[in-house]
C-alpha cells in the first residue's frame, strides 16, 4: 500500500488514479497514524518552497517523516516540489528544507531568452541503475514544470538527468529515499513505469 501524504500542497487526485490505473494500491491521508503505519509514502508538491516546509514542520508531521525515512527506512518518493524538499535548502526561500539528501535547489536563470518555467516533455537520461527507473520504455521522457532545479552535492545520489539550457538532476535518491522532478501522473507510460517500479520496492 502506497500512502499519499496529503500536507494540503499537491495534486493529489491525478496521483492516485494512476496508481489505481496501474493496479497499485494507494490511499490519500493526512492522519498522522495512518502516515506512521505506512509502507511506502509518496511526497507530492506545487507551489512555494517555503509555505510546504511551513506545513510539513507544523504539527508532528516532520518529525513522523524524519522516524519513517530515516530511522524505519520506508521506500518514500518526492515528486515536483516533494523532490525539492528532500534537499537541504532552495533559493526560493529562508527555510530549510528536510535535508534527506546533499543537494541544493537552484533557480532556472531567466537568460538568452531561456523561457521559465520548465515546462513540457523533455527526455531523461539515466545516470546509474536502480530499481526505481529499471526498464525505462525506450528514450523515455517526462512532462516537466518547474521554475527551479536541483543539484546534488555527489554523483551517487543522481538518477536520472535532463538537459534545459544545461543539465540538471531530473531524479535522485539516497537509500531508500527518491525524488523526481517531473509529473509522473502526467507522463502516461513512462510515469506508469516508474509509478508501477516503486509499488514494486521492498
Amino acid at each position: 500500500m502506497i500512502t499519499i501524504i496529503d500536507y494540503g500542497i499537491g495534486n493529489l487526485g491525478s496521483v492516485f488514479n494512476m496508481f489505481k490505473k496501474i493496479g497499485a494500491k494507494a490511499k490519500v491521508t493526512s492522519n498522522l497514524s495512518e502516515i506512521e503505519q505506512a509502507e511506502k509514502l509518496l511526497l507530492p508538491g506545487v507551489g512555494a518552497f517555503d509555505k510546504a516546509m511551513t506545513k510539513i514542520n507544523e504539527g508532528r508531521l516532520r518529525e513522523v517523516l524524519d522516524y519513517k525515512a530515516l530511522e524505519q527506512k520506508v521506500p518514500l518518493l518526492g515528486i515536483c516540489l516533494g523532490m525539492q524538499l528532500l534537499t537541504e535548502s532552495s533559493e526560493e526561500g529562508k527555510i530549510p528544507g528536510l535535508g534527506w539528501i546533499p543537494a541544493k535547489t537552484i533557480a532556472f536563470k531567466k537568460e538568452n531568452n531561456l523561457k521559465v518555467p520548465h515546462m513540457g516533455w523533455n527526455e531523461v537520461k539515466v545516470a546509474q541503475e536502480c530499481p526505481l527507473v529499471k526498464d525505462l520504455p525506450e528514450e523515455p521522457r517526462f512532462y516537466f514544470v518547474h521554475s527551479y532545479y536541483v543539484q546534488c552535492d555527489h554523483n551517487e545520489n543522481v538518477l536520472l538527468k535532463t538537459h534545459y539550457a544545461h543539465n540538471f538532476d531530473s531524479a535522485i535518491w539516497k537509500d531508500n529515499i527518491y525524488g523526481a522532478q517531473f509529473h509522473p501522473e502526467k507522463s502516461h507510460k513512462f510515469g506508469m513505469k516508474l509509478f508501477d517500479n516503486f509499488d514494486k520496492l521492498i
